[in-house]
C-alpha cells in the first residue's frame, strides 16, 4: 500500500464509469433531454465530484434535493439548469430565484411568496399528485393552482409539470403506472386549457427511462442508474441484455491491526461471535459511523483483503470492524481493504450489502458518511 493515503477510509469514482452510463441512459432517452439527478450527495458518490464530471460529460440539468446543494453547484459554476426537487421553505425562496435555481412548488403560500418578490422571474416546475401519495397537487387543488400561476404570470414561469411513477420498475404489471401516466396526461390537458404550456413534461426516473419510452416526454430524471446501479432486479432482468451500467463507486479501507486470537475468544461487543479455530484478526478502522452498515455486516457480511473474502466477526462497532484473516497470507497494517467493490476475482456489490441488510442499493450507498474523502479515478 502506498505510504501517502487518502484517509483511513475513502472512495474511489470511477469518471470513466460514469460518463459511460450518462452517454448509455441519455442515448435511450433521446430525443428527451437528461437531468441527472445528483441529491443525497450524488447518492453518496460525492455531489461536486461527480458534477464536474457529468457537466464535462454534456450535462445540462442538474436535480437536487435542496436549496443548500443548489448552491452549491452554483458557487462551482456548474450546471447550466438546476432543479430543486424537495420542498423550499418561503424564507430560502428569494435565494433560489436570485440565483437561478428552479423550483418544485405545489403551495398556494409557495406561489403568493414568489408573486412579492422582485428581481428575476421564478422558474416552477409543479408536481402532480398521480398516485404515489407524496409531494404534489391533487385534482381538487389543480384549478387554484393554476390561476395563481395564471394571475401571477408576470412573475412566476411554469417552467415544467411532472409526476413520479411509484412502481414502475414492477416489470410484471404495468397498470398502476399506466393510471398515474393516465392522470398525468389529464393533468396536462387542463393546464393547457389555463393557456400554460410549460417547456418541459417529465416523469421518468432510471426505471421508467430503461424500460418504457411513453414515458419519456420532454426530459427524463436518471439518478441511480448513473451510478451503475440497477433500480430493481427486474429492471436488470429485463435491460441489461441492452444496456450496460458500470458501478462507479468503490469503497476501501485499511488494515490497523493484526492480531492472534486463541479459539473460543470472543470478538467486539456483546460476546455475540467466538472464533472457532486459533485465527488471525484484522481490525479495520471503520464502523457503522462510516456507513459501514451494523445490520448487514455484524457476524456476516465480508471484506476484501489479498484478493480474498474475509468475514467479519462479531459486531460492527461505531468506529472500527473486525475481520477474520487466517486464510489470507501476510496480512499487514495498512494494507488495502474493499468494503464495496472489486479486488482481484472478488468482488462485493451494494446489492449484496443490501441483501443482508433487507433494504435496497439507494440506502446503501446514500448512508456512505459524507466526510469520507472522493476521490475521482
Amino acid at each position: 500500500m502506498s505510504s501517502k493515503l487518502p484517509g483511513k477510509t475513502w472512495i474511489e469514482i470511477d469518471a470513466s464509469a460514469l460518463r459511460s452510463n450518462f452517454r448509455s441512459l441519455s442515448r435511450l432517452a433521446r430525443p428527451a433531454k437528461t437531468m441527472a439527478v445528483i441529491k443525497a450527495n450524488a447518492y453518496g458518490h460525492g455531489i461536486f465530484e461527480c458534477s464536474e464530471i457529468l457537466r464535462k460529460a454534456g450535462v445540462r440539468w442538474f436535480g437536487v434535493d435542496n436549496v443548500e446543494e443548489g448552491l452549491g453547484l452554483r458557487n462551482k459554476g456548474l450546471g447550466e439548469s438546476v432543479l430543486v426537487l424537495g420542498y423550499t421553505p418561503l424564507d430560502r425562496l428569494a435565494e433560489a430565484v436570485k440565483r437561478d435555481l428552479s423550483i418544485v412548488a405545489y403551495n398556494l403560500d409557495t406561489f403568493r411568496a414568489l408573486a412579492r418578490l422582485r428581481g428575476k422571474k421564478a422558474k416552477v416546475h409543479i408536481p402532480i399528485e398521480t398516485g404515489l401519495t407524496r409531494q404534489g397537487i391533487g385534482e381538487g387543488e389543480l384549478d387554484l393552482i393554476l390561476a395563481a400561476l395564471v394571475k401571477h404570470r408576470d412573475r412566476i414561469k411554469l417552467e415544467g409539470v411532472h409526476t413520479h411513477f411509484a412502481n414502475i420498475e414492477d416489470t410484471k404489471s404495468r397498470a398502476y403506472a399506466d393510471y398515474q401516466l393516465d392522470e398525468y396526461k389529464k393533468a396536462i390537458v387542463k393546464i393547457k386549457e389555463y393557456g400554460l404550456y410549460p417547456e418541459y413534461k417529465h416523469t421518468a426516473s432510471t426505471a421508467a427511462s430503461i424500460l418504457y419510452s411513453d414515458t419519456h416526454f420532454d426530459m427524463v430524471r436518471t439518478g441511480i442508474g448513473l451510478y451503475g446501479l440497477w433500480p430493481s432486479e427486474d429492471t436488470r432482468r429485463r435491460s441489461q441484455h441492452r444496456l450496460k451500467l458500470e458501478p462507479v463507486l468503490s469503497w476501501k479501507t485499511i488494515v490497523a491491526q493484526v492480531k492472534d486470537v486463541k479459539k473460543g475468544t470472543p470478538v467486539s461487543y456483546g460476546l455475540t461471535e467466538r472464533v472457532r479455530r486459533d485465527s488471525k484478526v484484522a481490525v479495520l478502522p471503520i464502523g457503522y459511523a462510516d456507513g459501514f452498515d451494523r445490520v448487514a455486516n455484524s457476524k456476516q457480511g465480508h471484506t476484501l483483503i489479498g484478493g480474498k473474502r474475509c468475514k467479519v466477526l462479531g459486531r460492527v462497532c461505531m468506529n472500527m470492524t473486525m475481520v477474520d484473516v487466517t486464510d489470507v497470507p501476510r496480512v499487514r497494517p495498512e494494507d488495502e481493504v474493499v468494503l464495496i467493490g472489486r479486488q482481484g476475482r472478488e468482488r462485493i456489490a451494494a446489492e449484496e450489502l443490501a441483501s443482508l441488510a433487507g433494504t435496497i442499493n439507494y440506502e446503501i450507498v446514500t448512508r456512505i458518511n459524507g466526510d469520507i474523502p472522493r476521490i475521482v479515478i
